[in-house]
């Protein structure tokens, strides 16, 4: 008798209940999400949390790469800083004449093998471009060195047949002064040129860096300008002692001064990397932290709504229970 009565009273009900519009339920995280049955709610959320996750590993990944590059920095800058006196003498002694018309000139450019490194790289890039325009001509023949993996990276896309050599993975090892006379020797062996005009970072503080041309002659252009007068003329003023000819000793002195200038050209590029690096990271964390920011608020605002989206459910169950008595 009872279950009757029970199902009368729910055939009742049913056409009342049944004539009410349910609202579709939306998730809050976004409102270009499709519409989804029961319990998007809870997907929400759990794609929030996801995400905070997510923000949360990165930001630990570039709090630890900014330490590491302010480690290697403390180390790379004292040496950067006592390799300027080796090239200064030669500057003093032989100039440096970035504008000297040449008919063979080598344009080096260094860079790093790694990235996240801020735009030190693009920068060594365009000033070996536009390099390659004032010097290129008729009768003039340009060449790249490509030192490191991301200048090599962007120079094959459209400077392929002008690359004479490429050198990579430099700073896997401590940079000394035996590895870069190595590198130096290699590049004298398998290029021809009248100048050598190597494009590097000076590296002046962490969030300072200037793109730098330092030019070296080969013994003959040397020679050259040294008869025509000027800066270079000074060298017959220098008394030669031992059996070596004026040529010999304008050898010597091109081979070590490019070595010199190298090393310090690779140190300084390798603090500027650094330095640049520490300032990506920087940023990377600070913009870490107000993403993750941003989604606390997000979760908490779409918690705040699934609650009282549940709330409201219940309230008007009860209310339907109430009417239905």
């Amino acid at each position: 008798m009872a279950m009757a009565v029970f199902r009368r009273e729910g055939m009742r009900l049913l056409p009342s209940i049944a004539a009410r519009p349910i609202a579709p339920i939306r998730s809050p995280l976004s409102s270009d999400q499709e519409e989804g049955p029961l319990g998007v709610r809870s997907i929400s959320t759990q794609v929030v949390r996801n995400r905070m996750k997510s923000v949360k590993n990165i930001q630990k990944i570039t709090k630890a790469m900014k330490m590491v590059a302010a480690s290697k920095l403390r180390a790379v800058q004292g040496r950067a800083e006592n390799s300027r006196g080796l090239w200064q003498p030669f500057t003093a002694l032989l100039g440096d004449n970035p504008s000297i018309d040449v008919k063979k000139s080598v344009v080096v450019t260094l860079s790093s093998d790694k990235g996240l490194c801020g735009g030190i790289n693009s920068t060594v890039v365009k000033v070996s471009r536009a390099l390659y325009k004032l010097n290129a001509g008729p009768e003039k023949d340009v060449k790249f060195v490509i030192v490191g993996e991301k200048a090599k990276a962007i120079m094959f896309r459209d400077s392929k047949n002008d690359i004479s050599l490429t050198v990579t993975e430099l700073n896997k090892n401590p940079l000394n002064y035996a590895q870069v006379s190595v590198l130096a020797d290699d590049i004298l062996k398998n290029v021809e040129f009248d100048a050598l005009r190597i494009v590097y970072n000076k590296f002046h503080s962490v969030v300072a860096f200037l793109p730098t041309v330092a030019t070296v002659l080969s013994p003959e252009i040397i020679e050259k300008e040294s008869e025509v007068g000027g800066k270079l003329g000074e060298l017959d003023s220098y008394e030669i002692e031992g059996g070596e000819t004026k040529g010999e000793i304008l050898q010597n002195l091109a081979e070590f001064q490019f070595s010199c200038v190298m090393f310090n050209a690779v140190l300084e590029n390798a603090c500027s990397e650094m330095g640049a690096r520490m300032s990506a990271m920087d940023s990377s964390s600070r913009n870490a932290g107000e993403m993750l920011d941003r989604l606390t608020l997000t979760y908490n605002r779409t918690r705040q709504a699934s609650i009282t989206t549940e709330l409201i459910e219940i309230i008007s169950g009860a209310s339907a229970l109430e009417a239905a008595k």
